[in-house]
């Protein structure tokens, strides 16, 4: 006797088939309803299309192997086979995968760059690309570290990282043989280490996000000295609790900024342009002096923020930081990107011809990189 069968094609329990033995309410034995049912079901289900299952804690393999196995498989998943994978370590593959997302950035343009995987991965495991530019002969002179995309919705700075590094080659190439030790040094002195990415997490969600995958604004999450006392208290009172700058549970919670700390630590730099989007004002934190401008953006210090890297890097470190705020988060016209570039260069060369303005630990700070400007928001 069956009192309460359950309907698994419908989701819910069926009344009792039946109420005593001695009345059946069915005119056929249950056993042919069970027949004739599997004989009309089972083509039906064995026709539907089956989803792969994933065990709960097992982890989706992003490897080359995995890619490859993938698009081995039926036509029906061939266009998600067939995407580079962002986890890649090999660089045309990593720039087939970014070119489509950045305007300004094409794949072969990215190849030639000579970015470098490294150690740096991102929370969701995307290497953390960087390449170094040095003088072709001799000691460097000067170092610059170059940033761009610390937030993924800024495409306009990764952009103009990739173009500066095809600058930067360009005077490598073209540099007279290194002068004697009694010369001026030369803009070709100068060593560069790009990073242009350093979320690619936030870049390449969809949309893009300001913050990296764990949902923290990475330009507030470096070690400052008013970190704790001040991180979240003015994340609360003056954002609002903005989700787009949560500076994090903790300072550096963060792997890409411990990895970008790393890169600071080993590298040295003697400088720090660190490229955002889109308040149109170039920005100056730490020893001066500090450029007038480059291109159109015209200098005018808005202040450090707990966490930042202005601050971190100005004040912490006494490195000086430059942050350019482009005009647009998307793109850079090229004559704008040349300017800047053009600017810069002369402003290194004042720093490297004329020891005097060099930064050095006892140079007080630019004007307002001590106080937090609560009216502006800027990087």
């Amino acid at each position: 006797m069956m009192n309460n069968v359950t309907n698994e094609f419908r989701g819910r329990p069926e009344p009792e088939a039946t109420a005593a033995p001695t009345r059946p309410r069915h005119g056929r034995p249950i056993a042919m309803v069970v027949l004739s049912c599997a004989v009309f079901l089972v083509p039906s289900l064995a026709a539907l299309p089956r989803k792969p299952v994933v065990l709960p804690g097992a982890a989706v393999s992003a490897t080359p192997r995995a890619a490859a196995s993938t698009a081995s498989a039926p036509a029906a998943a061939g266009a998600a086979a067939s995407a580079p994978v962002a986890t890649t370590t090999d660089l045309g593959q990593w720039c087939a995968r970014l070119a489509p997302a950045v305007p300004g950035v094409d794949a072969s343009g990215c190849r030639a760059s000579g970015l470098q995987p490294g150690a740096g991965r991102s929370v969701h495991g995307v290497p953390l690309w960087a390449n170094d530019v040095l003088p072709a002969a001799g000691a460097p002179k000067f170092k610059v570290l170059l940033l761009g995309g610390i937030h993924g919705d800024e495409l306009a700075s990764v952009s103009l990282v990739f173009d500066w590094i095809a600058r930067s080659k360009g005077v490598k190439a073209s540099a007279m043989p290194h002068p004697s030790k009694t010369a001026r040094p030369t803009i070709a002195d100068v060593a560069w280490r790009f990073v242009p990415l350093l979320n690619p997490d936030g870049l390449l969600h969809s949309p893009s996000t300001r913050v990296n995958a764990h949902g923290v604004d990475l330009n507030r999450n470096f070690p400052t000295a008013d970190w704790a006392r001040d991180a979240q208290p003015y994340w609360i009172r003056h954002t609002k609790k903005d989700p787009r700058r949560f500076p994090g549970p903790q300072a550096l919670s963060e792997p890409e900024s411990r990895w970008l700390l790393a890169q600071i630590d080993q590298f040295h730099p003697d400088l720090i342009v660190s490229v955002h989007a889109p308040y149109g004002l170039l920005d100056f934190d730490g020893p001066p002096p500090a450029p007038r401008r480059l291109g159109s953006l015209q200098l005018d210090p808005v202040g450090v923020y707990p966490g930042s890297l202005g601050n971190y890097g100005g004040l912490v470190k006494n490195v000086p930081v430059m942050t350019l705020e482009l005009k647009n988060a998307r793109a850079v016209p090229p004559r704008e990107l040349a300017a800047m570039w053009n600017d810069l260069q002369r402003w290194l060369n004042e720093q490297m011809t004329n020891p005097g303005t060099q930064a050095s630990a006892q140079r007080s700070p630019v004007p307002g990189t001590k106080a937090v400007n609560a009216g502006r928001r800027v990087d």
